[in-house]
C-alpha cells in the first residue's frame, strides 16, 4: 500500500546538499533549471515555458507535502527535486497489499550532472524513509533511453523489477524499467503478481 508521508519541518543533509521542504521563494531557481530543454523531456514532463509554470509547480510541491528540494551547499541554490510520490496500479500489485511504500522520482538540474549529487541525494532519502518512516519498500523508475538515471538506482541498491511502458506528461509512451529497493532491515518475501511483466531477480 502507499504509505502516508508528510515532509513539512523535515531537513536531510549530506556532505554537500540540503533536502528540505519548497519555499514561494524557490520560483526562481527552479524556474532556472526546469526551462532548459532536455532536464524534464528526461522524467517525461515538458519544460517550463515561463516562470508562471514554475510558480505552479512550486505552489503544487508545498500543499503536496511530499517533494523534497534539493539545495547545494556551495551556493545554496536548489537544483532539483526528489518526490515521495504515490506508486501506480496499487490495486493490481498484490505483492504491496500489506507492506508500505511508496515511489521515488527525481530531477536535476542540468548544470550539475555527472558529479553523483542524485545517487548522494538519493541515498539519503533512502536512509530516513527506512529508518525513521518504516517503510517496507521503495520504487523507482527511469525510461530505457534514460542510462543516467538507470545507473543512480542500480548505485543506490535498487534492482530491475517490471519491464513496463510509461505513459508520460509529453503524450508519449515510452519503455522502461520500474525498480525495487527492499528495506534491508527486514524479512521480507513478496510473492510476486503479473509475471508477464516481472524481472525481479533477488
Amino acid at each position: 500500500m502507499n504509505a502516508d508521508i508528510d515532509i513539512r519541518g523535515v531537513r536531510l543533509e549530506t556532505d554537500r546538499l540540503i533536502l528540505r521542504e519548497w519555499y514561494p521563494s524557490d520560483v526562481d531557481d527552479l524556474y532556472e533549471y526546469a526551462s532548459v530543454p532536455d532536464v524534464g523531456e528526461r522524467a517525461g514532463w515538458p519544460h517550463h515555458k515561463d516562470k508562471a509554470e514554475s510558480l505552479w509547480r512550486v505552489n503544487h510541491f508545498i500543499e503536496g507535502r511530499k517533494t523534497f528540494a534539493i539545495v547545494y551547499k556551495e551556493n545554496n541554490k536548489v537544483i532539483g527535486s526528489l518526490g515521495i510520490e504515490e506508486y501506480g496500479m496499487e490495486e493490481k500489485l498484490s505483492e504491496f497489499f500489506d507492506y508500505r511504500g511508496r515511489e521515488i522520482g527525481y530531477v536535476l538540474s542540468k548544470d550539475y550532472w555527472g558529479r553523483g549529487l542524485m545517487s548522494e541525494a538519493v541515498k539519503r532519502v533512502i536512509a530516513y524513509l527506512f529508518d525513521e518512516m518504516d517503510f517496507d519498500f521503495l520504487l523507482c523508475g527511469h525510461f530505457d533511453k534514460n542510462k543516467a538515471s538507470a545507473r543512480v538506482q542500480e548505485k543506490c541498491g535498487f534492482l530491475p523489477y517490471r519491464k513496463l511502458v510509461f505513459d508520460t506528461a509529453l503524450g508519449t509512451k515510452e519503455p522502461g524499467e520500474l525498480n525495487l529497493l527492499i528495506n534491508p532491515k527486514k524479512n521480507i518475501r513478496f510473492a510476486f503478481s503479473h509475471p508477464e511483466t516481472l524481472i525481479y531477480k533477488p
